[in-house]
């Protein structure tokens, strides 16, 4: 078993430097960048990030706790392996528990939740076109949770944003390269804008189409 180091993505200056190599590290697990089964040492990812190891080893075990890695002793982390029925199944929970709920938000937004979302949505976009996985998976998870904050059920957040971590989207990076990142982030103001109008059926057609897209088109890749 290799031990291993990886191209990842920048740190951003908007949080403390544990949130930052945390928020970095999510995006590399959840984009496929840091490999199943492959093991990371603390030490040699401080070295990419150019910081020290003791607040990777914190964020590694904030990641540890949704999850995404598991400790091996003596040697750093591995990133956990999930298999085709593992992503499926993580759909399947998605879908029960988003595409209601978020239906149900459609016309009992007000100005200002949807001004939020839509700043939120802006900042997805621009992650797609900047090919900034960090920038845009970060934005598209607080878009999401955001979102079904709303509904007044934390718990159900707190929820959705595991299965969210939990997922794996292979192949995130290519398509950013490719630029259909894009497109899919055009989903979510499509998605406010049905919202707005109070069309139910609309929005629950499009959600429920946005997370079969991501499992489709990207864990699987």
């Amino acid at each position: 078993m290799d031990t291993v180091t990886a191209e990842l993505p920048s740190l951003a200056e908007r949080t403390s430097l544990r949130q930052q190599v945390g928020n970095a590290l999510r995006a590399a697990v959840i984009s496929g960048q840091l490999r199943p089964g492959v093991v990371y040492s603390a030490p040699a990812l401080a070295t990419t990030f150019g910081v020290s190891a003791t607040p990777v080893r914190e964020a590694m075990l904030d990641l540890a706790k949704e999850g995404l890695v598991e400790a091996v002793r003596n040697k750093g982390f591995r990133v956990t392996e999930l298999s085709e029925r593992d992503l499926d199944e993580l759909t399947e929970l998605r879908m029960l528990i988003e595409v209601p709920t978020t239906a149900a938000l459609a016309g009992l937004l007000d100005t200002g939740a949807l001004a939020e979302l839509r700043t939120l949505a802006a900042a997805i976009e621009v992650g797609a076109a900047d090919g900034d996985l960090v920038a845009y998976l970060e934005a598209d998870r607080q878009f999401h949770l955001t979102l079904l904050g709303h509904a007044g059920n934390r718990h159900l957040v707190e929820l959705v944003g595991e299965l969210r971590s939990r997922a794996r989207l292979y192949g995130l990076a290519r398509l950013a390269d490719s630029g259909v990142l894009v497109g899919s982030a055009r989903e979510h103001a499509e998605l406010l804008d049905l919202i707005e109008r109070g069309d139910t059926g609309g929005t629950e057609a499009l959600i429920r189409r946005h997370i079969r897209h991501v499992r489709g088109a990207w864990a699987a890749s």
